[in-house]
């Protein structure tokens, strides 16, 4: 069961939040615990259990590491880290998929969230390691941090000081209760009607051998995929948001429109916001602050952002996505001395984005070099039948992807609502929200689910 399934919008989350908001203040939390236990359930008794196992094991992991003699912190601080490393590599690296094998899981099965809770895991023993934090000594509290289902799907990575203030300062009215399905719904919308429909398209292009592609399909194809990238991830971010404010938790957005960026460091800034700060703050800051040559810092940078690619895909193609990033934000610093136009800015980027995005998309390296010779006119053909039928089944979402990706829309209405029009995104804000539940309620309902990419999150 994910966010975008009827069970879920129609059965599911009314029943938990209705069951949440007549509960006691003191049992609320045991409550969304609860909860979220039957929500990990659907995924199956072993996947529930091994979450269990995993927060059990970092619960412990932080006790040991607050209590013990600070000589002895590092020991309980390693075997913690490696744990949650392991566990990660097990599900998402197929190299390293022993413990998959042993609980004899079904291909592809896999703990929803668990890269984004083995995040917050690892980032949670390092600031106890460090004096940041304490230890949490109620487990249910420390639980939810790790499994709580409004967060688990491509919820926001924040730190443990920040979660129990976020907690802490929780409040449910009926406000947060509309400003939360609002955000959901937008969320849903942006997965289900733009994602979907862009995977489509990607996915009639992937389909055809490269040898028949044309160069007018294959850039189409890569661009519905980053496209599709963003609208299905910064989707389930919404949802997630939007899920948390309806019990009154409000978690920041993940995604600032990165889209069309002037620069490619500003791309990567607005890009999956807290995990590009997580490891920023955990790993690149701390090396860096031990290293005084400006070239080894470089060289630091471009590694640590071959990790990051890597974490959004356990292959070749991954790695080789964030290396190129890391040295593309590298070259790019080389120039900022020279004036350029912002359009020229924001194409630069576009283009230097899709091109490295290709090996991401790529089953290999070899397959990507292939489909970049492709988008160049490898195949002596510039455009077929294919893709004039393609474009012109396809314009409209594209061009409402395009919109939709700039916050262009954003602006409009925050003007509009300054002005003495603004009684009219309060009247049609609703009839809006409905429909585009409505919509997506249709398409997910024909199709059967939600499927645009499988993000291992």
């Amino acid at each position: 069961m994910t966010y975008s399934s009827l069970l879920f919008i129609y059965l599911f989350f009314p029943a938990a939040l209705g069951i949440y908001m007549i509960s006691p203040k003191k049992i609320k939390d045991i409550v969304l615990y609860a909860e979220s236990l039957i929500f990990c359930g659907f995924m199956g008794v072993k996947m529930t259990l091994f979450i269990l196992l995993f927060s059990i094991v970092n619960y412990t992991a932080g006790k040991f590491i607050y209590s013990v003699k600070p000589r002895l912190k590092s020991i309980p601080l390693a075997i913690g880290i490696l744990f949650d490393i392991i566990m990660l590599l097990s599900f998402r690296a197929d190299y390293f998929a022993y413990l998959h094998g042993f609980m004899r899981l079904p291909e592809g099965a896999y703990p929803l969230g668990i890269s984004l809770f083995t995040l917050s895991t690892v980032g949670y023993l390092a600031d106890i390691y460090k004096g940041n934090i304490r230890a949490d000594k109620n487990f249910i509290r420390f639980s939810l941090f790790v499994m709580m289902f409004p967060r688990l799907i491509m919820g926001t990575v924040i730190s443990y000081d920040t979660y129990l203030t976020t907690m802490k300062n929780r409040r449910f009215n009926i406000g947060e209760l509309g400003e939360g399905i609002i955000g959901f719904v937008k969320g849903l919308a942006k997965k289900v009607i733009v994602a979907d429909q862009l995977y489509m398209l990607y996915s009639a292009v992937d389909g055809m051998p490269l040898s028949k592609l044309s160069a007018a399909s294959a850039w189409l194809g890569i661009i519905a995929y980053i496209l599709c990238l963003y609208f299905t991830l910064s989707g389930l971010s919404d949802m997630s948001c939007g899920l948390c404010r309806c019990f009154g938790i409000r978690m920041p957005n993940s995604f600032n429109y990165p889209m069309f960026s002037g620069r490619i460091r500003v791309f990567l800034s607005k890009w999956h916001i807290q995990v590009i700060q997580w490891f920023r703050k955990y790993i690149t800051t701390p090396v860096s602050s031990m290293i005084n040559n400006a070239y080894i810092g470089k060289f630091v940078f471009v590694i640590v952002w071959t990790v990051t690619g890597m974490w959004y895909s356990f292959s070749t193609g991954g790695a080789l996505w964030g290396m190129l990033m890391g040295l593309a934000v590298v070259i790019e610093n080389k120039f900022t001395k020279f004036r350029r136009i912002r359009t020229n800015g924001v194409i630069f980027t576009m283009f230097a984005i899709t091109l490295i995005s290709v090996f991401l998309a790529a089953e290999s390296i070899s397959g990507g070099l292939r489909y970049i010779g492709v988008m160049f006119g490898g195949n002596g053909n510039l455009a077929d039948s294919l893709s004039v039928y393609l474009l012109k089944y396809y314009i409209v979402i594209l061009l409402v992807a395009v919109y939709g990706s700039t916050d262009l829309f954003k602006n409009t209405l925050a003007r509009v609502k300054d002005s003495k029009f603004g009684w009219i995104i309060s009247v049609f804000t609703p009839v809006t929200v409905f429909a585009l539940l409505l919509a997506s309620t249709a398409l997910m309902a024909y199709s059967g689910q939600s499927d645009s990419m499988i993000i291992m999150l």
